[in-house]
């Protein structure tokens, strides 16, 4: 028991001491910091180029991009190079993988596969300055197959969008954020 004043002094400073201390670890949240110019008001983003066979993927991809800029930043998007905008953000899809991963013991059916998309982009600015760039986007969105025949929904293209708007918000944190 602390009946001493000191002690209890001494026990208040330390006490205050360390709550001090802890408070300033250098906790910070997350999206406070830009990178980008302050002069950077429009960007274009032309449709994702899609060097794969898989239709349609590009199209997916600069959708979801477009919509996640909208909805994240104040900069006017376009989508026509008018000569206006200040810089580029170009993507193009390099790989397009889909394979099955679970199968039914007992009939041997696939009940799960798992589509996998590599892609690289970069934010350039009127100029060629390249502000942010990511070669080697990796995603990955597991889906389960539908074996009754009666009901049968393809679930790869549902899944491919799912995997374009995990992308798309990566993609917009990346670039606004500065990690």
């Amino acid at each position: 028991m602390i009946d001493h004043p000191l002690c209890r002094r001494l026990c208040v400073a330390w006490v205050g001491t360390l709550l001090l201390l802890m408070t300033g670890c250098g906790y910070h949240t997350g999206g406070t910091a830009v990178r980008l110019p302050s002069d950077l008001h429009t960007v274009y983003v032309p449709a994702f180029t899609n060097i794969t066979q898989a239709y349609y993927v590009g199209q997916i991809f600069t959708e979801a991009v477009i919509k996640e800029l909208r909805s994240r930043t104040n900069y006017r998007i376009v989508t026509a190079n008018d000569g206006t905008a200040d810089a580029t953000l170009a993507g193009v899809i390099t790989n397009v993988y889909s394979a099955p991963l679970t199968y039914d013991s007992t009939t041997g059916a696939i009940t799960s596969s798992i589509v996998a998309i590599n892609l690289r982009a970069s934010l350039t600015t009127r100029d060629g300055k390249v502000l942010w760039s990511n070669p080697n986007f990796l995603y990955r969105e597991q889906y389960q197959e539908s074996n009754n025949t009666a009901s049968f929904f393809e679930e790869a293209a549902p899944a491919v969008q799912r995997v374009a708007s995990s992308f798309s918000k990566t993609l917009v944190s990346d670039i606004l954020e500065a990690y």
